[in-house]
């Protein structure tokens, strides 16, 4: 018999406490508190941090502080081998909170969430257990229907009004909104030996999303044939019987007339097609569903004018785009042929992805830098990183990483997201997605790319599917509006050995003094500055001595102020210049200041 006032079918949680410092229980009572959730029974002989943290709340404070007072938090016994740890409180009798929350705040002492922070034995959180949570007033979902058990259900929803679920080894559900709790046990015992772990986990979720989650009013989609289907979802979800058992769970559903080849579908719906569940959360596209059928809510199509059960032809679309190239911005850059720039935004709204490469000083990571902020609409929309010969996946996307918690200062493995995955998830955003964003990675040629981007390297040239991330686990896509522009100085690495994966990848475009636009460059710049032309006279024989173009010095080593001081073009040359040429020729026994210094190079005029 469950206790009295224990919420039925709930166990045991318990926390625990940092630098072993021992553990808190507690279970939830049937009864709500004020704040609309189930009230929450911290367990006698439960262990309690004595501090309270800046971050706590007044009324916590207070709570913590009468407990103490009446004797219900007593002083625990100090730890025999740890006599400088933390003093602890211990709960001398059991005390009811308010709420999961409440009570795990009266644990650590600073404000934390009790659906996640209170776990059972088994690692589930309290959040399985609760029948009520918050969600968005309106979702959209797809369900998959092509293929349930070999069949293709979609002809047979679109005829009966109807999406379903097959649900065939669940018992009589007695409850409209089962918790996951509840299906997880009945997955376990309806689906023993008939799925594996991984995919009893993956239809807990399902069933949740489409018994719980769902709601009347929800948009729908399924694709039939390479045709998208869309509808409004109009029931509650029923359990019946079926042939064969492939569609026991049921919505109604006003499917609309009209359909899209997938072929035309939008990016957003397009990337979760591949998807490896039945039913996915669409909410994030639902901007775009929304557009197709014209709607605005529930009945936002007959609002908007557009008939219901007809697809909308011809709506205002935020379309993706980049801003033209201007003149304006070929005077900035002191670009000669603006027809090089219109190429390069042609190249990034094919490709999305391109490389600028050549020797040092040729203003790769310059122009990269400017160009994806005037594509991009300002540096709000671009982030930079460098690669390096120990820069990994972890680093650039997401992975496990000691992370300082900053209430308790104990230091933990958390699952942290890199600048790929913090600028993704700022480009998918709702109402970023005609945005263009810009990642710009600095000598992409010195990190292992094949380590650095793992499971990513596919996303980069299908940009439409998605792929199982190796930590998170989650379905993640490249936004169509997120753009990759590198930089590889090829004094470091030959162009021709990068690998042929790469290649097919990026477009490659070279910044070099012996082409547009880099050549001439400094003479342009010298000219604009009102400064004398010797600099550029000097620097185009420099390179012609040198010969090799991927050794080539670019105009940039001379664009600075500091080259216009007294002395300043010399300091230049023998600091910055000459080092670069005695790598170069490093054990050739050739005398650099003889063969490239500046009196050299004035001697060859004259």
């Amino acid at each position: 018999m469950p206790q009295p006032g224990r919420l039925a079918g709930t166990p045991d949680f318990h926390l625990t406490l940092p630098e072993g410092g021992g553990e808190a229980r507690g279970y939830l009572l049937t009864e709500f508190g004020r704040n609309g959730t189930h009230k929450f029974v911290l367990q006698e002989g439960s262990v309690v941090v004595a501090e309270a943290w800046p971050g706590l709340n007044d009324h916590a404070r207070r709570i913590r502080a009468e407990l103490r007072a009446s004797g219900a938090l007593a002083d625990a016994p100090p730890h025999p081998d740890r006599s400088q740890a933390p003093r602890r409180w211990v709960a001398a009798q059991d005390i009811v909170c308010n709420s999961s929350s409440a009570a795990a705040a009266l644990v650590f002492g600073y404000t934390t969430s009790g659906p996640e922070s209170w776990r059972t034995a088994e690692g589930h959180p309290l959040a399985d257990y609760l029948s009520t949570s918050w969600r968005a007033p309106r979702k959209a979902w797809l369900v998959k229907g092509s293929n349930v058990s070999g069949r293709n259900l979609v002809q047979l929803w679109l005829e009966e009004g109807i999406v379903s679920l097959s649900g065939a080894h669940l018992p009589p559900l007695e409850e409209s909104d089962p918790t996951k709790s509840a299906l997880r046990r009945f997955v376990e015992e309806g689906y023993e030996g008939a799925a594996s772990y991984h995919q009893k986990r993956g239809l807990v979720d399902e069933l949740h999303a489409f018994l719980t989650q769902m709601r009347v009013g929800d948009i729908v989609a399924t694709i039939g044939a390479g045709r998208l289907h869309i509808g409004r979802i109009t029931g509650d979800a029923v359990q019946s019987a079926s042939p064969g058992g492939l569609s026991n769970l049921r919505r109604a559903v006003d499917w609309r007339a009209g359909s899209l080849p997938d072929g035309e579908l939008p990016e957003e719906v397009r990337q979760k097609l591949s998807v490896q569940h039945d039913v996915i959360d669409l909410t994030g596209a639902l901007e775009a569903l929304d557009r197709l059928t014209g709607s605005t809510g529930p009945t936002g199509a007959e609002a908007a004018g557009t008939p219901a059960g007809q697809m909308a032809d011809e709506l205002p679309v935020r379309e993706l785009s980049l801003p033209d190239v201007t003149e304006d911005l070929a005077a900035e850059l002191l670009v000669r042929d603006p027809e090089w720039l219109k190429d390069i935004h042609e190249l990034l709204t094919d490709e999305k992805q391109l490389v600028f490469y050549g020797p040092p000083g040729t203003g790769k990571t310059y122009l990269a830098m400017k160009l994806a902020e005037y594509f991009g609409g300002g540096p709000e929309q671009v982030k930079i990183v460098q690669f390096h010969p120990s820069y990994a996946y972890e680093d650039f996307f997401e992975g496990y990483r000691p992370v300082e918690d900053p209430e308790t200062r104990e230091v933990a493995f958390r699952l942290t997201a890199g600048p790929l995955r913090e600028l993704a998830d700022l480009a998918s955003r709702e109402g970023n997605q005609h945005v263009p964003h810009f990642l710009i990675i600095d000598e992409i040629n010195r990190a292992n790319l094949a380590k650095v981007f793992g499971e990513l390297y596919f996303l980069l040239e299908y940009r439409r599917r998605t792929v199982r991330l190796t930590y998170s686990g989650d379905d993640f896509a490249l936004p169509p509006n997120l753009f990759v522009i590198g930089t590889m100085n090829t004094a470091d690495r030959s162009i021709a050995l990068v690998d042929a994966a790469m290649r097919r990848r990026f477009a490659f475009v070279e910044l070099s003094p012996r082409t547009e636009p880099t050549a001439g460059l400094l003479a342009r710049w010298l000219a604009r500055e009102g400064r004398d032309a010797e600099p550029a006279h000097l620097l185009d024989a420099l390179n012609a001595r040198i010969g090799d173009a991927d050794f080539a010095i670019g105009p940039s080593y001379l664009m600075k102020p500091g080259v216009y001081r007294d002395g300043g073009l010399e300091r230049t040359w023998r600091t910055k210049i000459l080092p670069l040429l005695e790598e170069y020729h490093y054990g050739e026994g050739v005398d650099i200041p003889a063969r490239y210094g500046l009196d050299a190079l004035r001697g060859q005029g004259s």
